[in-house]
């Protein structure tokens, strides 16, 4: 009864597969921007612009900056759980990290859609 009231109806196990999923995503997108520079070193605005106006791109971009988010929301969430022991500043700093990111997330979505 404890643990689900401290981790919202969490699980140790739901954590770490998106931990481990959300790296294997930004790992991919990393290393497929790498990858891109790399075979490209020339790259013209022209080209990068045309890379991201790909549809297959933005969807990818956007999976990217929702792993993210979801990346450090588990990592910021363990770590205030683990350090930040009253319960009100704890619920402050997560309510802080959870709009921030909500934020970035619309922000990227707006920037890849161009909405």
């Amino acid at each position: 009864m404890v643990a689900s009231v401290t981790s919202l109806g969490r699980n140790g196990l739901y954590d770490w597969l998106i931990q481990r999923v959300s790296a294997v995503v930004l790992a991919a997108y990393s290393l497929f921007l790498l990858g891109y520079l790399v075979c490209s070193p020339e790259t013209t605005y022209e080209q990068w612009s045309a890379l991201f106006e790909n549809t297959l791109m933005r969807i990818f971009s956007l999976l990217a900056l929702i792993s993210l988010a979801a990346h450090a929301w588990v990592g910021l969430w363990t770590i205030s759980t683990d350090y930040i022991k009253p319960t009100g500043l704890r619920f402050l700093f997560q309510a802080a990290c959870g709009i921030v990111m909500f934020a970035y997330v619309a922000w990227g979505i707006q920037v890849i859609w161009g909405l």
